[in-house]
């Protein structure tokens, strides 16, 4: 029995070091390598996005949103949030690694730019919270 421990031991250690030799794959590997989206736009009375956006499950994606600073405006997105995993969020070149978000807002102009795995399949939307205008919203679906 214990000859037999130790044969399945070394046959385990054997196969950890030929898969490391593989390199990473999947999310991990570097032709995953992050998309850029359209840019969208908060800015009073501007439609925030030029249409729906579609996104492969899997994939790493740069979300870059733009405020002109006309008014303080936010993007809310529960379930879009809660079905990617955010790798981070970079605010005038501070980068912050948040565990989840729900919302985004700005008080004044500037510039955010969301890097994030898109993970569960579905239709959601961003939109401005409070409005009811298709043009205050962008669908997104992730495939």
């Amino acid at each position: 029995m214990k000859r037999f421990a130790l044969t399945a031991a070394a046959a385990l250690i054997g196969t950890a070091a030929s898969a490391h030799d593989f390199g990473f794959a999947g999310i991990l590997s570097n032709t995953n390598q992050g998309e850029e989206l359209p840019t969208l736009i908060l800015a009073t009375g501007q439609p925030v996005a030029e249409g729906p956006i579609t996104l492969e499950s899997g994939k790493v994606y740069e979300l870059e949103i733009e405020a002109d600073g006309s008014a303080e405006l936010a993007l809310t997105g529960p379930a879009f949030f809660r079905n990617v995993w955010v790798n981070e969020v970079v605010i005038n070149g501070l980068e912050v690694r948040p565990f989840g978000l729900e919302s985004v807002e700005f008080d004044q102009a500037g510039t955010m730019e969301i890097e994030f795995i898109a993970i569960r399949p579905g239709q959601y939307e961003l939109k401005i919270p409070g409005s009811t205008g298709d043009s205050q919203r962008v669908q997104i679906t992730i495939q």
